[in-house]
């Protein structure tokens, strides 16, 4: 054999043992391609995960991977379903347990400084002379102060178990040099009802900003306060409130109803129909009462609002409700994360659901209230409209809406004024609320002289210096206005700015008396209980 042909031959075997070696890498590639994970894989996402996690080409991270997967999913259900995090959890949940653990202050953030608006009663930063006006510069000396700090940071900072320690630094407006402070965090308290007070000898008010673990027992509280002053009639403010626990809506909507009358009922793909009865008689079954409503009202607030429509009970007064018709259950994950999964919804005793229309997009859902301005619904009930397919009627033959939150039974339209117009701006850009806020920082020690509401409420006055101060103000923000705005804007300034003012003083007991006037919704419930 020549050379030639035995390199030849050798070519040959090396291009077969080649060609062998590429046929058994594709068939064992496809082996192990179509061989399943050794795995307890219940869906082909738990397949995808294995594979990503065992085989993927980087090195990943698998917990930011899992939790981003999640949201995407809570994201495809519904506008409420949602993941909470570990380290959102007790963010979330904390306003609706009625308590937490901290240091006890109100605070904003002004000009890139934490800013202390009022201490809680009897809490830890009072106790060791924390006041209103000062500014936090260092936590355990971090500092704290010009460096864009957010809001949740803040928390963070400031919030901790009972019992621990945290140190402060702040400078005080008079005072040379930076005040330390150390504070022993503690339980404080967080209240539902804003206010309870009497408007007048027979009329009392109740405003709830949100139902929790609390609520209930806070509400009868102040029933109890409002009766034994003399209460016969009631405005219960729920404007506002975006909801919480069904429970405690329950057990206030008996409270207003007879014995055995449905409340509302649940029902979804997995939870059976669970009916909701008044049980006992309640505390004002025969009061009568007005029940004040807007487009952020929702959840627990439409199921009272529709318990008492629905039964015939009360006035429903306002404008259209959310329209939040959806139960959520909170179920913990192994890692004290959670998710928040629509499990049902609810109907109110006619059979309404007043879930308003999701088609798939968040945004679309969310700013659907910003719709309402825009077709005309807050400046004329005539701009609403409901299908047939959506009317229910009360067993007193009321006629009642579903499909999109709870209409009122007395509609209170938006004032369409342009005089307004100007006094609008400076009050919706913040400004007229950061002037507030600037005068109290300023003025502290001489408005310590006002000890009580009334006091405030008969003694002191917006003068001409401070509107013209405010209206320098919104001119730097590039707001401007003719003479006969400004004079609307005076006259509605006396008012609000005030109201502002004793909120800083007095906190809620301070502002809802003195904003009173301004109050369309509010003064047309005292016209429609002046008739019982």
């Amino acid at each position: 054999m020549s050379p030639k042909t035995n390199s030849r031959g050798i070519l040959w075997l090396i291009i077969a043992g080649l060609l062998v070696g590429f046929v058994i890498s594709v068939f064992m590639e496809n082996i192990r391609l179509r061989r399943r994970p050794v795995v307890a894989a219940t869906s082909k996402f738990d397949e995808v995960m294995y594979y990503v996690n065992a085989s993927y080409v980087d090195t990943v991270s698998w917990p930011k991977l899992e939790e981003e997967a999640i949201v995407a999913m809570m994201d495809e259900l519904d506008p409420h379903s949602q993941y909470i995090s570990f380290e959102e959890f007790n963010a979330v949940n904390d306003p609706l347990l009625g308590s937490f653990e901290g240091i006890g202050v109100q605070f904003r953030i002004v000009e890139d400084t934490v800013a202390i608006v009022n201490t809680i009663k009897g809490g830890p930063s009072e106790r060791v002379g924390i006041m209103a006006g000062d500014r936090i510069v260092y936590v355990n000396d971090s500092l704290i102060a010009g460096i864009k700090i957010q809001n949740d940071s803040v928390m963070r900072l400031l919030k901790g178990p009972k019992g621990t320690k945290v140190k402060v630094k702040n400078y005080r407006r008079g005072v040379e040099g930076l005040l330390d402070f150390t504070i022993t965090r503690d339980v404080i308290p967080t209240y539902s009802v804003d206010i309870a007070y009497m408007l007048d000898e027979e009329v009392g008010y109740i405003k709830l900003s949100k139902f929790s673990a609390t609520t209930y027992k806070e509400f009868m509280i102040a029933v109890r306060k409002l009766l034994g002053e003399g209460m016969k009639k009631l405005v219960f403010d729920l404007r506002g409130n975006t909801g919480g626990y069904l429970s405690a809506a329950v057990d206030i909507a008996d409270e207003f109803l007879p014995k055995g009358s449905l409340v509302v009922f649940t029902e979804g793909k997995s939870r059976p129909r669970t009916a909701f009865n008044a049980r006992k008689k309640g505390r004002l079954e025969d009061i009568p009462v007005a029940v004040l409503i807007d487009g952020e009202s929702a959840s627990a607030s439409e199921i009272v609002a529709g318990a008492l429509q629905d039964n015939d009970r009360g006035t429903i007064i306002g404008r259209r409700s959310f329209g939040k018709g959806l139960v959520q259950e909170q179920i913990m994950l192994s890692d004290n994360s959670a998710i928040r999964l629509t499990v049902a919804r609810y109907y109110t005793p006619t059979g309404r659901c007043i879930q308003k229309p999701f088609d798939g997009s968040k945004e679309d859902y969310l700013l659907e209230s910003f719709d309402r301005y825009q077709n005309g619904e807050m400046f004329s009930v005539d701009s609403i409209h409901f299908a047939d397919s959506l009317k229910y009627t009360t067993p007193k033959g009321k006629t009642v809406y579903g499909g999109g939150g709870i209409m009122p039974d007395v509609y209170v339209p938006l004032v369409d004024d342009s005089t307004e117009y100007y006094f609008n701006r400076i009050v919706n850009l913040g400004i007229l609320y950061q002037f507030a806020f600037d005068y109290c920082d300023q003025h502290r020690q001489e408005l310590a002289k006002y000890k009580t509401v009334d006091e405030f409420a008969r003694s002191f006055n917006v003068s001409n210096a401070m509107f013209n101060d405010l209206v320098k103000q919104a001119e730097k923000k590039g707001i401007k206005g003719n003479e006969i705005e400004k004079q609307v804007a005076r006259r509605e300034s006396d008012i609000l700015l005030k109201a502002y003012i004793a909120r800083d003083l007095f906190n809620d007991e301070g502002f809802y008396p003195l904003y009173r006037p301004m109050d369309d919704i509010l003064q047309k419930a005292l016209e429609v209980l002046s008739e019982f």
